[in-house]
């Protein structure tokens, strides 16, 4: 009976999720797009436009995702503890650029200092029984406006076979400045998650993670590159963490294809991913793909290196 009570909310969310419910986007002009399965919310991309007089809550486009009901976010926006951190983002304290009148500067995509990003356009949108899927067009921008680097931006959503959401996170960056540098640390810099500032306020004891070297460790527990020298080019690390009583787990799937070395860094108030140092020029442009496992179903690190194998081999 137990086995058919936890098998049950899986069946039903298969049933329809393929035979009564479609992916669809809702566009709140000029704010965000939600992505709802059925009626329930999925996922919402933040992308309204760079205010200079409400410059730290909009110089930057991410991405939430919400809980299992579809009711609230699992992931943190503007505020709390870091305010810079936000959900599913991407950026390098450290980008070497030059503004308009050809001078260097060194702008902090991270943090939003002496420079921001900017969503410029959707370039394609799709969704169906299947999956659904969202492009867009983002610019690095130094203070003055300049646009020193133009990301392609593409994240992919679809339930697998086990029902945990799978969100595919591609990124192409390009320039016309003769080079841009990106660097930074793994605190302030690369693909990265954040959760809800709830976790930091009243769960973050609750928090664990999983690694491929180690297991599943204690809750509460963090390694951090460079204090601890395993953490690096590491195939995948998962997460598992404790919003509105729920617990969620989040596998951060990092592709061979990425620079290397990565360098990783994890805390218990929800914040993980990876970064590395890299370049863009024009004739060299930057290209990165990460994958997400996300839900409320345990992870083993067994099923955390199945995933990571899956994805090793697009």
């Amino acid at each position: 009976m137990q086995n058919l009570k936890l098998l049950f909310p899986l069946l039903s969310f298969i049933i329809v999720g393929k035979t009564k419910a479609d992916f669809s986007w809702t566009d709140s002009r000029e704010k965000h797009i939600d992505l709802s399965l059925g009626d329930r919310k999925i996922a919402r991309y933040v992308y309204e436009r760079m205010d200079p007089d409400d410059r730290e809550r909009t110089y930057k486009p991410f991405f939430h995702l919400f809980d299992s009901k579809g009711e609230n976010f699992v992931t943190k926006g503007p505020g709390g503890k870091f305010t810079h951190h936000r959900g599913i983002y991407f950026g390098f304290s450290k980008c070497s650029a030059y503004d308009k009148d050809s001078k260097p500067v060194n702008v902090d995509t991270w943090h939003c200092k002496r420079g921001y990003q900017t969503h410029e356009k959707i370039l394609s949108k799709g969704a169906d029984s299947h999956k659904a899927s969202i492009q867009s067009e983002i610019a690095w921008r130094v203070d003055d406006g300049t646009i020193f680097i133009t990301e392609n931006r593409k994240l992919t959503f679809l339930y697998n076979k086990e029902g945990r959401l799978q969100i595919d996170f591609n990124s192409e960056l390009t320039t016309t400045q003769p080079k841009i540098l990106l660097d930074g640390d793994p605190q302030h810099a690369g693909f990265q998650f954040r959760a809800s500032n709830e976790v930091f306020e009243s769960t973050a004891k609750q928090t664990f993670y999983i690694r491929p070297n180690d297991g599943k460790d204690a809750p509460g527990k963090t390694k951090n590159w460079p204090q601890n020298k395993d953490m690096t080019n590491l195939n995948w690390k998962a997460q598992s963490l404790v919003v509105g009583g729920q617990r969620y787990f989040t596998l951060y799937l990092d592709h061979g294809n990425n620079p290397k070395p990565s360098f990783y860094s994890e805390r218990d108030y929800g914040r993980f991913g990876s970064y590395f140092k890299s370049s863009v020029t024009p004739d060299r442009p930057l290209l990165v793909k990460y994958r997400l496992i996300f839900g409320t179903e345990e992870l083993s690190a067994e099923d955390c290196e199945s995933y990571s194998n899956a994805f090793l081999i697009q």
